[in-house]
Parts: structure tokens; sequence; C-alpha cells
């Protein structure tokens, strides 16, 4: 499936289940919101999209916590699971979608390379629950692209959507 038509499948998925979606997005700057809102019709589910590119951003819109990001970075485990519980609070969403990582082309380490990317998924009443990927080096433009196609399968994952179909 294309990123267009996951996008489409988790607008239809979250509009069957009468609820609302948010994303906190970091590395990709809105990328996921703007292919949810690409599709006509989308306001019925989308509730907002929390750009949060700079730490302070993510602290004030989210609630990520200082000490969260000066222990573990903005590109963590423990960052993209706050991000994505505060998306939540912070709207009237069910579903939440937080992204956060290194599309590079520098600014990568060891520890945390270029394409390394977390994902946090809330689903109101659940554990927030996240994952990481690894796209490597292979462009800024790849990596921020698969970001949003991984997260909009998240999405689906999360509320037993087939992405296949």
């Amino acid at each position: 499936m294309s990123n267009a038509e996951l996008a489409n499948a988790l607008l239809q998925a979250c509009q069957q289940r009468g609820i609302m979606l948010a994303t906190a997005e970091s590395c990709t700057g809105g990328m996921i919101i703007a292919a949810l809102t690409d599709i006509a019709g989308s306001s019925a589910v989308v509730d907002r999209g929390f750009i949060t590119y700079s730490n302070e951003a993510k602290m004030e819109m989210l609630d990520v916590s200082a000490t969260t990001l000066e222990a573990h970075g903005a590109v963590s485990r423990e960052t993209v699971l706050e991000m994505a519980a505060g998306a939540l609070t912070h709207s009237r969403a069910s579903l939440s979608l937080a992204v956060t990582g290194i599309a590079g082309p520098s600014g990568g380490s060891a520890e945390k390379p270029v394409g390394l990317v977390w994902f946090g998924v809330a689903l109101a009443g659940q554990p927030v629950i996240a994952e990481q990927q690894l796209f490597g080096r292979k462009g800024r433009e790849f990596i921020r692209h698969e970001t949003v196609r991984h997260a909009l399968q998240l999405g689906l994952r999360a509320l037993g959507e087939d992405q296949t179909r």
C-alpha cells in the first residue's frame, strides 16, 4: 500500500470506531498529519498534530519531562512514550502516533545513528507502546517517507486492522 492508501485506511478505521486521532512529530516535521489531512473528509477524525522539533516544544506541548530528555535524549524510547501520551492528554484524540528520530544526513552517533527512529502509539485505555526502526543512511527523504509509512502501519495495527487488504 502507498502512504496515501495507508492514511486513508487509518482514517476509515478511526471513523468506524468513532475515535479521533492526533500526531506528535519531530523528525517528520508534520508529514504524518499532512498525509492524513491530504484526504478529503479527514476532519471527521483528525483532531490535531503537534510538531515538536525542539526539546522545548516537546516539554511545552506534550509534557515530555526535562529529566527524560537529559537522561535519554530526544531520540529515545522514553521520550517517544511521553510524546505519545502527551498527545492524548492535550487533545480530544483516543489514538496518537508519535515519532522522534535522526533523519540526517548529519547528527547521528554510534549509539544513535542516522536512520534511527522511535515510534510511539497511544490508544486510550491501553498501555503506550514504543518500537524503533533503523532505516539506515539512505537519505533524509527516504527516512522521513518510511517513518510516515511505518507510523501509519502502527496506527492500523493498534486498531487491529490488517494493513495488507
